[in-house]
């Protein structure tokens, strides 16, 4: 029993070295910046609290959640009380993405009821 849990150690300590060592290998090399994640622990990392007007549904937190984390140099984007204005805070780093590229993608999000239809607007 005590070799099974000497091995699990093991391979979670190999596992946790090898994905610290691939994360912060791209952040060191100058020829791979574009490919660097904002997890590196050498980036910046800026916090924007967007208000956005015209949500309805938890659904269509979701949406804008998940379309602004698929932008590259989102690390998250969580909303907090929905209601006429929803505040959505958002972990960016500034290097790689703009706030005004993350007001664009949340105002070009489509409705869950009728993706045609535009309807969320942010309050600057």
């Amino acid at each position: 029993m005590n070799f099974i849990k000497l091995f699990v150690v093991a391979l979670l300590l190999t596992a946790t070295t090898q994905i610290a060592f691939a994360q912060t290998s791209c952040c060191k090399d100058s020829d791979n910046k574009s490919q660097c994640t904002t997890t590196c622990s050498t980036d910046s990392i800026k916090t924007a609290s967007v208000k956005v007007k015209g949500v309805t549904c938890s659904m269509d937190v979701k949406m804008i959640s998940s379309n602004v984390e698929k932008l590259n140099g989102v690390s998250s984007c969580k909303s907090g009380k929905q209601g006429t204005t929803t505040t959505f805070d958002v972990k960016f780093n500034p290097a790689l993405v703009t706030e005004k590229e993350i007001f664009a993608v949340i105002e070009s999000t489509g409705s869950c009821e009728n993706p045609k239809e535009k309807p969320y607007k942010v309050k600057q």
